[in-house]
């Protein structure tokens, strides 16, 4: 009974992991153009506020982020030059995660 007990056990452990290393949910704006950068007046050391398209839709860069830098430079880049991006937004958290060339 007890090595049923620690399988089962195990078994719980192994499948509860695996399901929060699924890959994100992304919501793409293919396309897209950055209109505005802005420091975040609520959380200043934790994000960057981000407008996307003509609607002018706020999305936020962590500052913590590891990819923070390269995020950061994609985003001026399209700011002030106009570039547009395939921009991948974080379902419910509204952050960006990816900002990838246009094919």
């Amino acid at each position: 009974m007890k090595t049923w007990t620690y399988l089962l056990l195990l078994f719980t452990m192994i499948t509860s992991c695996s399901s929060k290393s699924e890959s994100q949910k992304l919501t793409w704006y293919n396309n897209a153009t950055i209109n505005n950068i802005l420091e975040d007046p609520d959380k200043p050391e934790e994000v960057v506020r981000v407008a996307i398209g003509i609607s002018a839709q706020v999305f936020y860069i962590s500052k913590k982020s590891s990819d923070y830098k390269t995020l950061m430079e994609k985003a001026n880049l399209s700011f002030k030059k106009g570039k547009t991006y395939n921009i991948g937004i974080e379902n419910k958290t509204n952050m960006v995660k990816e900002i990838n060339e246009v094919k």
